[in-house]
């Protein structure tokens, strides 16, 4: 069995981006610069690419990317990690969202070496937000956790709130993640969506529900989600000005 593995989950059909795994950035795919940032972390052979889409696996085949097929009916991604559980053993699954381009690879090793010392914890990363705008944005999920690091909750609204109505501090998350293989099981045998995950669109928040505790750790602030177009159009102009 191994230690970990790392998956990254990939769906063609995306409500706000269709295609969004196979979108062009500068010369390279969305997936592709995904991939690209975790082998800066570990060996190629740990890691895969779980999608239910020929067309995506097709892509990575000719970059020689390891793709495991998933079912079309996955709720979320957290579910296609399950499934793909299914085929490739490990002990801990390092869940890196295949809309991270500039995911920091740094950061991955820091959440793997975090699993290390917290072996049957949900693992979840998160950054500061430093402006008004990202505060209130309904696209970025914000979070909230004990001092000493224990999630409470995460949420698209802009938390924490104060009776001032006013940015003062927050947190969103960054969609890394590491999933134990028994918590990971436990989340896909529901087969339908919890509650708050439902009406939030956050799935981490099926663990808390299911009464996990989630760890959380502060990672980098450079990684850019790709939900939107303007997302993709954010990345483009960050890999044109690295390229200066």
């Amino acid at each position: 069995m191994l230690d970990f593995v790392v998956v990254i989950p990939a769906r063609y059909e995306s409500t706000r981006l269709p295609g969004k795994p196979l979108i062009d950035l500068e010369g390279k795919s969305l997936i592709l610069r995904t991939y690209e940032q975790c082998m800066k972390a570990v060996d190629s052979s740990l890691i895969y690419v779980a999608t239910d889409n020929e067309l995506i696996k097709s892509h990575c085949e000719s970059f020689k990317i390891k793709v495991i097929m998933t079912s079309a009916n996955c709720l979320t991604g957290t579910d296609r990690v399950a499934e793909f559980a299914k085929h490739i053993i490990a002990k801990t699954y390092i869940n890196v969202q295949g809309d991270e381009p500039l995911i920091n690879p740094e950061d991955i090793t820091k959440v793997i070496d975090f699993a290390k010392r917290f072996p049957e914890k949900i693992i979840n990363g998160y950054t500061r937000i430093t402006s008004n705008e990202e505060y209130i944005n309904r696209s970025i999920p914000k979070l909230v956790f004990r001092p000493d690091g224990r999630l409470l909750y995460i949420s698209r609204s802009p938390i924490p709130g104060n009776k001032n109505n006013e940015f003062k501090k927050s947190w969103r998350q960054i969609c890394v993640y590491a999933f134990p293989q028994k918590s990971l099981q436990h989340f896909a045998s529901l087969n339908s969506k919890t509650i708050l995950e439902n009406d939030e669109d956050i799935e981490i928040l099926r663990f808390l529900e299911l009464g996990y505790e989630v760890r959380v750790i502060e990672l980098s602030s450079n990684s850019i989600a790709v939900d939107t177009p303007e997302d993709a159009n954010r990345v483009k102009e960050f890999l044109k000005n690295q390229c200066k």
